[in-house]
């Protein structure tokens, strides 16, 4: 019986961790300090072509700027607790 249930869940065991290996990358470029870096410096190059206007582009700065800042007290309080 556990062999045959093995084998019916094993797509649905295949799919929970593809969901959770996807979220894992998500979260990491989330909350990384270079890709929130690179991200801005290709906001800034969207600028200076003039793909966005002054306010998307400052729309756009300040919520990368908040996600920097969270990183930034995130890794300090981890580094103070651990």
């Amino acid at each position: 019986m556990f062999l045959l249930d093995d084998i019916l869940l094993a797509p649905l065991k295949g799919v929970i961790w593809l969901v959770k290996k996807v979220n894992e990358v998500g979260e990491k470029k989330l909350y990384d300090k270079d890709s929130i870096k690179e991200e801005l410096m290709a906001l800034q190059l969207q600028f200076e072509l003039d793909e966005i206007n002054e306010q998307e582009y400052n729309e756009k700065e300040k919520k990368l700027f908040d996600r920097l800042d969270a990183v930034t007290r995130a890794n300090e309080k981890e580094n103070q607790n651990g």
